[in-house]
Parts: C-alpha cells; structure tokens; sequence
C-alpha cells in the first residue's frame, strides 16, 4: 500500500509519491507537456440530453398546470349556469367533467410538467447535486476545453476549493462532497496505475484559512467536506498539513543545520505564511507542531489579481465608468459579478434572464451603448471564467513582458485590449498591502526571527510580487526553490513518514 501527498490547489492541483529518497509525480494531464499538474476545475457536462428535471421544478410545474385547469373549470361553470338550453348545459358539462378527470390524472400531469420543463431547461436550471449525481465529468484541460467548445452542455466549476469554507445552501455541501470524490478518485487512481500499487492514503494541503467568511466554521465545513470526500474516493486514512509548513518540510532536507525559516506561500486562492524551525535532524518526525512559531493566512490568493486586472483595465473597455442621461454611472456591481467565478450563487444571477434585462434597459440609457454589448455578450454566452482565465494569462505574460495585446475575440471580433506592467502593478496595489500586512503580523507573532526567506506558490514568480516582499524584508536570504512543487513535495514526505516509509 503506498502513501501520497496531494496538492488541492484553488488553480491547480498535483500529486506526489515519495519513496523515501526521490519523489515521483503522478501524471494527471497527458495533454499537457507538464503533465504531473492538473487545472482544478472541473467541467460537468451531458453528452445527449438533460436529465429529468428536480422534483421541485416539476412539483411547482404540475401545480401551475392545475392552477390553468381550475381557471377552466371556472370558465365551463360559467358557461353552464348562462346555457340557453339543455343540450348546450350537457356540452359544458361534460367538458366540466373532462377537466376534473385531467386535474386528478396526476400521472399525465407529471408527464406534461416534464415534457414542458426539458423544452425550456437549461443545464443552469438544475441544482449543483443533482449535476453531480447525474453528470459526466471531465477534468483539466481536457475540461476546459469542452467548456470552450459547448458552454451550454454543462456546467464549468472554476475553482471547487474557493467554495469549500462558504456558507454552502441546502444539498450544496453534498454537491461538493461529490464532485471533490470524483477528483481525488481520478488522483487515486492515475497514482495507482502509474506506481503499480494501491494506494490507501493521503496527506492532502490546506490553507491555514480557507476561502470564506465564516471563520473557523468555514474552516471545519471545508476539512468535513474533504475528509468525506477522501473516503468516498476510497482512501482509507487521510490526513491534512497547512500547506506552508509542508513547502518548509521539502526544504529541510536542503539544509545541513538548524535554521529558522520563513515560509511565504502565495497560490491561486490564499495566502498563506508560517516561521517555523527546521533541522536537518528532525526530518524523521512526524508532529512538527512545536516547531512552527507563527503560521497565519487568508483568502487573499492570485485570482484576486486577476479579477482586479479586469476591473481596472478590461472592465472600461465593457462600459464601465459611463454615465446614463440620468447623469448615474453604469451599475460597478455589473462588474463584479461577471468576475464571480468563485461565487456560485453570484455567477448565477448574473447569467440570469433578469440580469440580462436588467443590463438591456442600462444599454437604454446610454448615449454610447455599444461597449456595454461587450459586457451582454459575456452574460448571454457565459463567458466569465474564459474572460478570468484571460486575464490571468496576461498577468503572466505582463510578468516578462511591459506590454501585451489580450485578444479577448471570443466576445466580439477584433476585440483586443492593450495592457502594459504598469497598469498590473495598479490593479495589484491593495493586494500587495494585505499581503505584506499579512508577512508583518506572522513575524511579529513568532518568537523568533526568520534567518531565512523561502517565497513559493505560482504567485511568488511574478517580479512585482517578489520585490515587493524583498523590499519588505531587506536582508533577509533567499532560499531558491521551485514554486510551483514545494508544496506538493512536502505533502509527499508527510505521506511517507505516516505509511512508515521513511526510518525514524
């Protein structure tokens, strides 16, 4: 039985097995030339037609239909009591008749509301568990790619693990309990394929917070959700490590004396900061807990970068920032919630048919309506998560180059708006200022300075980000590593010290 550590990142997910000398990623995306590193999105789709419609929809359905048999019943009484004659009181009768029959024959009634509800139906009308339940899915590029090609067909779920520490309704919380199973199933079985052996555990990365406002609540939802989800992956034991302590884990085993070390883990989702003591003595060790002398983190993750990047530089280019004849600007929410990919119940009203009118009558009101049809292209194709998946490419971009052209053609033809490294850095100012508040108060909770710096999560390659924190913290020794598999190393080395692989 073999132990991995699994990466659950808010955009991108890995797995490692350590064999107690070298690590072995697990190849999740053969698409992809980096295979060993997975999108987290997953993409539910149905390849023919919807499923049968929710017993609630289809409850409401029947009672609208009765509500229209009773207004004819009405309407034959009527008829009844004002007949002429005999024979015409036989007629409206007997169609009295017919309509009770029809308003009891409940069977015909359920089958009318479905037949009436699969014409209008959309994927969006079905509720998350029963997309769960009922889907096909499809994971990591391979995924996305399909939500490209045929949006309408499914339902794209940019960053399940954003979701997990929200304040979940009704049926939301088994939804996500499903849909993370699916993907750490698929984990578990690539690993066990690859490696020729079953696997029975994992250590699985979490922030220090996870994404929420619920606190410590959220934080116990999110660990409830994915050790259920574990199980029903079919992992038999399963263990969590805050995910900046598990990047210091695999860069212990560089170091050749005790050395106290700071931890700045920056990824698509959180952030997230730990000083902990590291040795090259201890690397057997299982608890480290008395080695960790500040650790702290927040939802404050490179998808916020992103969805500023719009706000301040594309959102304009949509309508934003134009006044109505009433002399009020264009609605900012409009905005915001077409860059909700992480909010289900925000992107949904945003993709809804009041949405749409409502932008309709703005459009209305404008002495230049034409960028707003930008921003209704985006709702009526729903285009949000395309639109934040281009975004973050030109943050990437932007990070070697001064300048860029985002083609953004998918909206309208010829569409392209010129960025450059300037405007990033505008867009990134306040959450650059959360970040190093968030450094500051993880050293000013330690008992101990860092004598190190060690940066690492996709958001640590960015020049902007890293001189920010070098300025922050002059001095101060870099660590080199690699940010994008620190983390998942460390959960891999975690993995093997619980299966018992490495000698204490």
């Amino acid at each position: 039985m073999a132990a991995i550590g699994i990466d659950y990142g808010t955009s991108n997910s890995e797995v490692v097995y350590f064999d107690g000398q070298q690590h072995h990623f697990v190849k999740l995306d053969p698409s992809l030339e980096a295979a060993n590193k997975i999108r987290s999105s997953v993409f539910i789709y149905y390849k023919e037609e919807l499923p049968r419609p929710p017993i609630p929809m289809i409850e409401a359905k029947i009672a609208q239909l009765k509500r229209a048999i009773s207004d004819q019943i009405e309407k034959a009484k009527e008829g009844y009591y004002e007949a002429p004659d005999p024979r015409e009181q036989r007629i409206h009768s007997n169609r009295i008749d017919e309509l009770r029959a029809e308003f009891h024959n409940l069977p015909v009634l359920q089958e009318r509301a479905i037949e009436l509800l699969l014409e209008n139906m959309t994927v969006q009308d079905l509720p998350l568990q029963q997309l769960v339940a009922t889907g096909e899915f499809a994971f990591g590029e391979e995924g996305f790619r399909r939500y490209l090609k045929t949006p309408e067909k499914g339902r794209l779920i940019y960053s399940p693990k954003n979701f997990l520490g929200a304040n979940l309704v009704a049926g939301q919380q088994e939804a996500f309990v499903g849909l993370i199973a699916k993907q750490l199933e698929f984990f578990r079985l690539s690993a066990e394929q690859q490696l020729g052996q079953s696997v029975d555990t994992a250590v699985i990365g979490r922030p220090v917070r996870f994404h929420g406002t619920r606190g410590q609540d959220g934080n116990k939802q999110a660990i409830d959700i994915m050790t259920q989800a574990a199980t029903m992956a079919g992992f038999s034991k399963v263990d969590f490590l805050e995910e900046p302590i598990a990047a210091a884990y695999k860069i212990e085993r560089t170091l050749d004396k005790h050395t106290n070390v700071l931890v700045v883990d920056i990824g698509g989702g959180t952030t997230d900061i730990c000083c902990i003591k590291l040795s090259p003595e201890k690397l057997a060790n299982v608890d480290r807990q008395q080695d960790v002398m500040s650790v702290t983190g927040t939802r404050l993750g490179g998808m916020e970068c992103d969805k500023n990047l719009i706000i301040k530089s594309i959102a304009p280019t949509m309508g934003q920032g134009l006044l109505m004849y009433n002399g009020l600007p264009v609605p900012p929410a409009y905005y915001s919630d077409m860059c909700a990919v992480d909010d289900i119940p925000k992107l949904n009203r945003f993709f809804s048919d009041d949405y749409w009118l409502d932008i309709s009558n703005t459009k209305s009101l404008l002495k230049e309506p034409k960028l707003l049809e930008r921003l209704l292209e985006v709702q009526e194709e729903k285009l949000s998560a395309r639109l934040v998946n281009s975004s973050r490419l030109a943050k990437e971009l932007l990070s070697s180059k001064d300048e860029i052209i985002l083609p953004l053609h998918y909206i309208e033809e010829d569409y392209d708006v010129k960025l450059n490294v300037d405007e990033l850095k505008r867009s990134m100012q306040s959450w650059l200022a959360r970040v190093k508040s968030l450094v500051t108060e993880c050293l000013e909770n330690s008992s101990e300075p860092p004598e190190m710096l060690f940066i690492t999560g996709g958001m640590s390659l960015s020049p902007i980000v890293k001189k920010e924190l070098l300025d922050l913290l002059p001095g101060l020794p870099v660590m080199e590593g690699d940010a994008f598999n620190s983390v998942c190393e460390g959960l891999g080395i975690q993995a093997a010290k619980l299966s018992n692989s490495i000698p204490s």
